[in-house]
C-alpha cells in the first residue's frame, strides 16, 4: 500500500534524470529489480503513478494479466494510484483503473496480486468495489483479511462494508482488528447499538491500537461508556493522538481550545461530566 505524497511532484523530472531519464517500459522494470533494494523498486511505482499517463496505464493493466504473479502485483500497485496526489485526490482513468484491478481481484488466486489489488481497489474508491471484496473478508489467509479490513475503511458508510468490518473486528491479527476499528467506527458515520456494543468489545482487546480506535469511535459519537476509559488513559504521561482526539469529542471542539496538557482535558471532562 503507497501513500504518494505532494513533495515528489516538484521532483518527478530531477528523480527521472537521476535514472537516466528512463522510459516508462525501464520504470516498470526498475520498479522489479531484484538487484535493487526495496526503497528503490517503490521509487520506481511511485514515478509511475506520478507520471499517471495513459501508457503507464496500459502498461500496468497488461502486467495485471500477466503469467507473472509478481508483474500482475506491481501492475495493480500503479493502478492503485495513478496520477493521484494530496493536490489531484483523484486516480486517473478511475473507471478503466478499477475495470482492471476488480477482474484482477475476482480471478487471482495468488496471495500477493490479490493483496496488492485490495489494497488498489480502496485507494481507487470506487464502492462498486464493496461487491467485490465482502466476501474476501472470510478468507482463510490472514494477510487477505488485512487488506480488506483496510480497503473497506473507503466504503465504511456503505451498510455491506460495515457488516464485513464489524466481523473482521474478532480477527485473529491484532492489525487486523485494529484496521477494522479504525474503518467502521473512525472513518465511518454509521451509527447503531450493534456498532457501538462491537466498539464497547474492543476497548479490552489486547491490541493497544485497537483499544485506543475503539475508544475514539465511542467518542465520537458521544457514547458516555468512552469517559471512564479515556479518563484513565489522560494520567499516562504522553496520551497518543487518537487519546486526546476522543478527549475533544467528548468535549464538544474541534481544536485544543488553548489545552496543552492531557491533566487539562482530565480536568475538563471532569467539569463537564461530574
Amino acid at each position: 500500500m503507497i501513500f504518494i505524497m505532494d513533495e515528489l511532484v516538484p521532483t518527478l523530472t530531477e528523480r527521472l534524470h537521476l535514472l537516466g531519464n528512463p522510459a516508462v517500459p525501464q520504470l516498470f522494470d526498475l520498479s522489479l529489480d531484484a538487484a535493487s533494494d526495496d526503497d528503490a523498486q517503490w521509487e520506481a511505482v511511485r514515478l509511475l503513478q506520478l507520471i499517471g499517463s495513459r501508457d503507464v496505464l496500459e502498461h500496468a493493466a497488461r502486467w495485471c494479466e500477466s503469467d507473472d504473479s509478481v508483474r500482475r502485483a506491481r501492475g495493480a500497485d500503479v493502478l492503485a494510484q495513478l496520477g493521484k496526489t494530496l493536490a489531484h485526490p483523484e486516480n486517473n482513468f478511475p473507471d478503466e483503473c478499477f475495470a482492471v484491478v476488480s477482474r484482477l481481484v475476482r480471478e487471482e488466486t495468488e496471495t500477493a496480486p490479490l493483496e496488492s489489488g485490495i489494497f488498489a481497489l480502496g485507494h481507487i474508491g470506487n464502492p462498486a468495489a464493496v461487491d467485490v471484496l465482502v466476501g474476501l473478508h472470510e478468507d482463510s489467509r490472514s494477510e487477505v483479511r488485512y487488506a480488506v479490513a483496510v480497503a473497506l475503511g473507503s466504503f465504511a458508510n456503505i451498510p455491506a462494508a460495515a457488516a464485513a468490518l464489524l466481523e473482521l473486528m474478532r480477527d485473529a491479527n491484532p492489525r487486523t482488528r485494529d484496521w477494522a476499528t479504525c474503518g467502521v467506527g473512525v472513518l465511518g458515520d454509521l451509527d447503531s447499538d450493534e456498532i457501538r456494543q462491537a466498539l464497547v468489545s474492543r476497548l479490552t482487546d489486547e491490541d493497544t491500537d485497537t483499544r485506543e480506535e475503539a475508544l475514539l469511535a465511542l467518542a465520537k459519537r458521544g457514547d458516555p461508556r468512552s469517559l471512564g476509559p479515556l479518563l484513565i488513559l489522560l494520567e499516562e504521561e504522553e496520551p497518543s493522538l487518537p487519546v486526546t482526539e476522543a478527549a475533544r469529542f467528548l468535549l464538544g471542539i474541534e481544536e485544543d481550545r488553548g489545552y496543552q496538557s492531557a491533566a487539562e482535558y482530565w480536568a475538563a471532562l471532569q467539569v463537564r461530566f461530574q
